[in-house]
């Protein structure tokens, strides 16, 4: 079951392993997401474009450090 958070006007969505990002997030969401590799970071575009850094993290926790990272620097207009 997905858990949300926004930070700074965005919206980041913590996915369990497998779920669609897409069932569950929108256009400007940034999802977090485990896979056998580590936690990914997805950023949600129009008409369900996904773009994410090519290395999953380590953790959770680092991988939210940079969806808020960069949660910041789109607000800021970056």
């Amino acid at each position: 079951m997905s858990t949300t958070i926004t930070h700074r006007r965005t919206r980041i969505v913590t996915l369990d392993q497998g779920e669609d990002i897409l069932a569950v997030c929108h256009a400007d969401d940034i999802a977090i997401r485990p896979d056998a590799d580590g936690w990914s970071v997805w950023f949600v575009g129009e008409d369900g474009a996904l773009d994410g850094y090519e290395e999953p993290y380590p953790s959770q926790q680092e991988a939210l450090w940079a969806a808020k990272a960069a949660a910041e620097f789109s607000s800021s207009g970056g």
